[in-house]
């Protein structure tokens, strides 16, 4: 994805207070041209233009696709998601679920919940009006703690929550698209899927920085769960 123009690259003033990771962090947001593109678009963060060139590469979003969106805030994806299949308020397309609060995004229903509950999937096929989901995607990822052997395993374990979720809610020859960290235990996860989707593949998209670990499983073909 090519931009028309890409920003001068700003300089941070010194601020008395401010951490040197802060620092960092800040500096690199100034001069991330996918920062300055979602804001012109109006997309509420860059992770917008993942699941963009996501399905550039896989063409998964087809207009009158039922779509879920776990952990959704601040809404991004769903954004996304709200555009390329064509939902509308009148006839709504898109449910996004989370325990952070969103804004609402038209044509999307966005519920604060926590998608581990026993409830969840039911409340989900209600709001789709009785019907599952042709696609589930998730671009979640769990608290770190900044040791890698702990911090991948959390996010393992909220992702094998995801997909558990997924295959109670997805209909036959659905899609399940969420993000992945490389660290070694991923490879018996991506095996479960291969037995349950009749094709899996992973990407990382230009929007992802550069520096990160992650990557994103795209699982086309639902065959229902195998044991």
């Amino acid at each position: 994805m090519q931009f028309n123009s890409r920003p001068l690259k700003t300089h941070l003033k010194k601020v008395r207070g401010r951490t040197a990771s802060s620092s960092k962090w800040l500096q690199r947001q100034l001069n991330d041209p996918y920062v300055a593109e979602a804001h012109r678009r109006g997309y509420r963060g860059r992770a917008a233009f993942k699941i963009i060139q996501l399905d550039d590469q896989f063409h998964f979003f087809k207009p009158g696709k039922r779509v879920v969106d776990l952990g959704c805030a601040p809404g991004g994806w769903s954004q996304v998601a709200v555009q390329k299949v064509k939902s509308t308020p009148e006839n709504p397309l898109v449910v996004g679920m989370d325990l952070l609060p969103a804004d609402p995004i038209p044509g999307a229903l966005l519920v604060q919940m926590d998608f581990t509950s026993d409830e969840a999937p039911k409340k989900l096929r209600d709001m789709l009006g009785g019907r599952q989901a042709d696609i589930v995607m998730s671009d979640m990822a769990a608290n770190t703690t900044g040791i890698h052997s702990i911090d991948h395993l959390r996010i393992m374990g909220l992702l094998e929550m995801a997909y558990d979720f997924a295959v109670q809610v997805l209909t036959p020859g659905g899609v399940f698209i969420a993000k992945i960290f490389q660290g070694g235990t991923e490879h018996q996860f991506l095996a479960q899927m291969k037995r349950d989707f009749t094709t899996v593949k992973h990407a990382k998209p230009d929007a992802s920085r550069k520096d990160s670990s992650e990557f994103y499983v795209i699982a086309t073909g639902f065959k229902g769960r195998s044991e």
